[in-house]
């Protein structure tokens, strides 16, 4: 088995992290946060001392960051995992990123040798846990096919959707979809408790018709319990949107709604809830309407 290496051990890396252990794989991770990687390293991670070390150390190596700019500090920076890799090792980044911003270090890897795949995920915290998250790859057919195994340990359905920033195209779809129902949830559970009805009776009664997704029945029982503890963060979720609009405009599209929902996230943040999980983007008509979603007392 080919000695594995993880940089990037946040709310989604460090379980990620931990599903390519359970599978029996020998990981070599860095992060600049000494207690989380010590922590890492408790959990059976080998401790490398930077970036460029782990890429002299392992033949794939997994990144999982912020946005972009992390990506490309990591990864092509002064020290980074570049400088240590070999000719014939993949470094396989699971931001989201703008697509532009994967082929450009695509372009760079592949000068050296080094083979590319962006693998972006959705599912937030509990499926990385449980290492079912959906992950959408962007790689040639032979870098897929030697990443797949691997993504695997990490996620329940793993799709090629095309070459090299693919996979961040489809997570930004994605994120404009999550974002649209959160907020169009938020709407609408705002009125049926303005109007009288228990939040919770409302999102029981539509979530078995059309209505009813994935993000309803993840994000209503949060929205309703008032737990905002994030999973994933509104500024994240901003940034996403943010890449979205900029990857829109290189193609000449018109998001409306998109720039709407990112313009309420601006404001979220604004407010001090940029920490909180993306669930509080369904708050945003409270205030303005003098209401607030839960239970009645």
């Amino acid at each position: 088995m080919a000695t594995l290496g993880f940089v990037g051990l946040g709310i989604m890396g460090r379980p990620m992290l931990n599903n390519l252990l359970k599978a029996g794989h020998t990981v070599v991770a860095y992060t600049r946060n000494a207690k989380v990687l010590e922590a890492s390293v408790a959990g059976g991670a080998q401790r490398a001392a930077s970036n460029r070390e782990v890429g002299e150390r392992a033949e794939i190596i997994f990144t999982m960051l912020p946005d972009g700019p992390e990506v490309e500090e990591v990864v092509l920076g002064t020290g980074g995992i570049l400088e240590g890799s070999k000719a014939g090792a993949m470094i396989v980044d699971m931001s989201s990123i703008n697509p532009l911003v994967s082929q450009k270090i695509a372009k760079a890897s592949a000068a050296k040798g080094v083979d590319f795949v962006d693998a972006p995920v959705s599912g937030g915290e509990p499926k990385a846990i449980e290492g079912t998250l959906a992950i959408m790859v962007g790689a040639s057919d032979e870098a897929f096919a030697k990443a797949e195994p691997l993504l695997k340990c990490m996620g329940s359905t793993v799709t090629l959707t095309g070459p090299v920033g693919a996979g961040n195209t489809t997570k930004l779809a994605n994120q404009i979809m999550v974002a649209c129902n959160i907020a169009a949830m938020g709407e609408a559970l705002s009125l049926a408790t303005r109007c009288g009805l228990d939040p919770e009776v409302v999102f029981n009664a539509v979530k078995g018709g059309l209505a009813g997704s994935t993000v309803l029945n993840a994000k209503g029982p949060m929205l309703i319990a008032r737990n905002f503890k994030p999973g994933f963060k509104i500024q994240l979720h901003q940034k996403d949107l943010r890449n979205a609009l900029q990857t829109a405009e290189a193609n000449q599209m018109f998001l409306p709604l998109t720039s709407i929902v990112q313009q309420m996230l601006l404001s979220l943040m604004g407010d001090g809830k940029g920490e909180f999980d993306h669930s509080a983007i369904a708050t945003f008509v409270e205030a303005p309407s003098h209401v607030e979603v839960k239970k009645p007392v």
